[in-house]
């Protein structure tokens, strides 16, 4: 059965599905339309603190981070200064000959340890002949004068002789005891007795140079058949019962130094070069050294470990200023930058992630593995600081931030 539209109904309904038609495209157009359109980024994520640090429990337990709190030490401030171990001009004698000869004998070796008075070397020469053989001569004519002086006087008395022989006879013999005095004098530095030489009348040939003090030998300069001069000095006696430090302090550091402050040292040349001995400071310089710009400090020795060092060794001290209580921590907990020093507080933990930030801190003195520290930030005594591992923080932070601080 077929259904026929009139006329007068397929005109409207032609116009009614055309719209819709429209309606439909114009509705498509538009959803590819805004299809078309490109969508929008997306919001750029949160900056991180490039401070801070955070790592799994696995890793903070493979590098061994070690938490713990500041501790207060009285932390000394220190002075550097370099020095040497050094004896009183008193302790140290330089043997020279009085009078030039030839070397007979040599007696010592360097490091032998001599009493005082004890031989060292031994001298000859003419001259050391003529001159016993010239006091002798004045000895002799200082009696002859004694005896014309007598009789001038006796003549006098009797007012037979001239006043004028009398004063002559004065003149002579107190000019001749002079002499004698002179003479005699030097034969006591040659070590030679005038009263034993003039008691026997036996000139010896040789003469003995000895030492004044006790100490070690420290060098001999001669050997037999050398001639000396007076100049020269043929041996060195050090007497080391009175080490002590001889140190150089810079001009900004003078103000610093008090008499009585503890100084740490090391000598360099010894096989156990970190070996830390202790001494105090017992005198301050009141001068400048020529154009260095220093002021010499001298300091006693203390400790039975003192007793090895030897006159001469080079020492690197440290003289303790002053003393305050301060914050501390290990040296290992922390990071040298420059001027500055970086340590790391615990801001966070999980059970599997533990955060770390890097805090700035300012170094201060060191001893015995701990430095005085002052962060630049407030910080309670009570946070958590790593103690050890901080190099490991460091480096992971340096990842996180394309090893850029």
């Amino acid at each position: 059965m077929k259904f026929l539209l009139s006329p007068s109904i397929s005109l409207p309904l032609a116009s009614l599905l055309l719209a819709s038609c429209l309606t439909g495209c114009k509705q498509d157009a538009s959803s590819e339309a805004k299809g078309a359109t490109p969508a929008r980024p997306a919001a750029p994520a949160a900056p991180t603190d490039p401070e801070q640090v955070t790592i799994s429990a696995a890793q903070a337990q493979a590098a061994g981070i070690a938490l713990g709190s500041f501790t207060r030490q009285n932390m000394a401030s220190e002075v550097q200064a370099n020095g040497v171990v050094d004896v009183p001009p008193q302790n140290l004698v330089s043997i020279s000959a009085v009078l030039g000869g030839y070397v007979q004998q040599v007696q010592v070796l360097p490091g032998q340890f001599v009493k005082k008075g004890t031989t060292v070397a031994v001298l000859r020469h003419p001259d050391y002949l003529k001159l016993q053989e010239a006091y002798l001569q004045s000895r002799a004519r200082v009696r002859f004068l004694s005896q014309e002086l007598e009789r001038q006087r006796i003549l006098d008395v009797e007012d037979v002789g001239a006043k004028r022989k009398l004063q002559q006879a004065q003149a002579d013999y107190a000019t001749e005891q002079a002499t004698q005095r002179s003479l005699a004098a030097q034969l006591g530095q040659l070590n030679i007795s005038a009263e034993r030489l003039a008691s026997s009348g036996r000139i010896q040939p040789t003469v003995s140079l000895t030492t004044p003090l006790s100490g070690y030998v420290r060098t001999v300069n001669t050997n037999p058949g050398q001639f000396v001069n007076p100049q020269d000095v043929l041996v060195e006696i050090v007497d080391r019962s009175d080490l002590h430090l001889q140190l150089k302090v810079f001009e900004r550091d003078v103000a610093r130094i008090r008499v009585g402050q503890s100084i740490l040292f090391t000598v360099p040349s010894r096989r156990m070069a970190q070996e830390i001995m202790r001494a105090r400071v017992f005198l301050v310089g009141k001068a400048f050294e020529n154009d260095a710009r220093t002021v010499t400090v001298h300091a006693h020795l203390e400790g039975p470990e003192t007793e090895t060092l030897l006159p001469g060794q080079y020492v690197a001290a440290r003289i303790q200023t002053a003393g305050q209580r301060t914050r501390t921590l290990p040296e290992e907990a922390l990071i040298q930058a420059g001027e500055l020093s970086y340590g790391y507080v615990q801001t966070g933990a999980t059970s599997s992630t533990a955060a770390f930030r890097r805090i700035k801190m300012k170094a201060g003195a060191a001893a015995h593995g701990d430095v005085a520290v002052t962060p630049l930030d407030p910080i309670p005594d009570t946070t958590r600081v790593v103690l050890r591992g901080a190099y490991f923080l460091d480096a992971e932070r340096g990842k996180g931030q394309g090893n850029d601080d």
